[in-house]
């Protein structure tokens, strides 16, 4: 009898019999548009969240809990949360009240231990699209109806997810935040340019969320960077990806199959009027383009970063990450090293080595946009080039992807004749 009792408890849930769910504490990412919440708790917890209005509340009741400490308040930046409340329930649970600026969107999900953290419960709040403004920083104003073009830097992981820790202890995520703000700086300099940073702080963004920013802004590129890491501390190395074809069949198949991508190509035409067969084939031809600009800017990039140190990879490798599967926004994702070696690492950490890789990436992106740039664009209409020993016009025209003739008309040059030092105007697509 006394076995049997003992193999009927072993079958009831843990929260009956077991100790309370210890609630060690919560952390608070705030983001412009999101703030995620994570608790730290001794093990699995069994909870429910409702919210309520008048003013806006979310409510957590989770059962056979404690908590061991005061919970932390949000920080006077959160634009979602002004205040966190607690109280024991029914003498075993206890009951979280956030209380809310406004009312938000909210999901939650259990996290198993990992490495770095243990048992979380992780509590995702979100404005409501009604109540997001469109923030647009503005470096230069707009001329003659030309547009400026809109870079999108992302600094990889954030907040709860810190990617890769490096040799000395320091994250990926704090390393390429700092690399992302210079470059930041840098476009913010260059007449034409306007950057849009992806994640502007220590906070997490989820993946679609990123690509999903980058299309509100209407970036016409995509830079993610990032830190690799590797078990062998001896391997090393900077590399630079572009989306590979599957992965591009990937988003292709997730497009045409989700209704609210089908008018959202603000790079090319919109698919909603179009047939299936006619729609896979707009989208195949936006892909190709899109890749090929990505894999010619992510060559100008490896090119400007090889005097910087060891390549990883000599050519531009491709592979199937989310953050570059945007069908119409040239995207690259940049390794900057790996985190993983102590020389690499030592770079990361260093002032100078993060400015130089935030040129090497501008002048990649220059580089490319100098030679392609979109019509309509200030940059499109700004292009100048200083003629140096052996330029011909046919060299310019092929290299700037311009016609003899506009680059002739343009300038007001009859013959081939070129002196060194000449500065010519690069004509945009429309001229001529």
């Amino acid at each position: 009898m006394k076995k049997l009792i003992a193999v009927l408890l072993c079958l009831l849930p843990f929260y009956s019999f077991g100790a309370a769910v210890q609630i060690n504490g919560v952390r608070m990412w705030p983001a412009p548009e999101n703030t995620r919440l994570v608790f730290d708790v001794s093990g699995p917890a069994e909870y429910k969240l409702f919210d309520l209005e008048n003013p806006p509340r979310l409510v957590i009741d989770l059962k056979n809990a404690r908590l061991l400490n005061p919970l932390t308040q949000p920080s006077d930046s959160d634009k979602l949360l002004r205040k966190i409340r607690s109280a024991p329930r029914n003498g075993h649970d206890i009951r979280v009240v956030l209380d809310m600026h406004n009312k938000a969107n909210y999901k939650s999900f259990l996290l198993k231990p990992n490495q770095k953290y243990g048992h979380r419960l992780v509590i995702d709040l979100h404005q409501l699209e009604s109540s997001r403004p469109l923030v647009v920083k503005k470096s230069i104003q707009k001329k003659q109806g030309l547009r400026q073009l809109v870079i999108a830097i992302d600094a990889g992981h954030g907040g709860e997810d810190p990617g890769a820790m490096g040799y000395s202890g320091v994250y990926e995520k704090d390393v390429v935040l700092a690399i992302a703000r210079r470059l930041e700086r840098l476009v913010e300099q260059e007449p034409g340019m306007r950057p849009v940073m992806i994640r502007g702080g220590d906070y997490y963004v989820s993946l679609r969320d990123r690509t999903r920013l980058a299309r509100k802004h209407k970036a016409d590129f995509y830079i993610s960077i990032h830190a690799d890491s590797f078990r062998d501390k001896r391997v090393r190395g900077m590399s630079v990806y572009a989306l590979s074809r599957n992965g591009a069949s990937d988003e292709a198949a997730r497009w045409l199959a989700e209704k609210e991508n089908s008018s959202d190509l603000m790079g090319g035409v919109s698919l909603d009027d179009k047939d299936d067969l006619l729609a896979s084939v707009l989208l195949d031809l936006s892909q190709t383009a899109t890749i090929e600009a990505s894999l010619a800017v992510g060559n100008e990039v490896l090119r400007n970063m090889k005097p910087l140190g060891k390549l990883h990879k000599k050519r531009v490798q491709q592979a199937r990450f989310v953050v570059l599967k945007s069908p119409d926004i040239p995207s690259i994702l940049v390794e900057t090293a790996f985190i993983s070696n102590p020389s690499d690492d030592r770079n990361l950490r260093s002032a100078k080595h993060q400015k130089a890789l935030a040129a090497a990436m501008m002048k990649g992106v220059h580089v490319y946009f100098s030679r392609n740039p979109p019509s309509g664009t200030i940059y499109a209409a700004a292009r100048r080039h200083t003629i140096s020993d052996g330029d011909t016009l046919s060299y310019l025209a092929v290299h700037y992807h311009v016609s003899l003739a506009a680059l002739r008309s343009v300038n007001a040059i009859k013959g081939d004749k070129l002196r060194v030092g000449q500065v010519l105007r690069i004509p945009a697509d429309n001229e001529g």
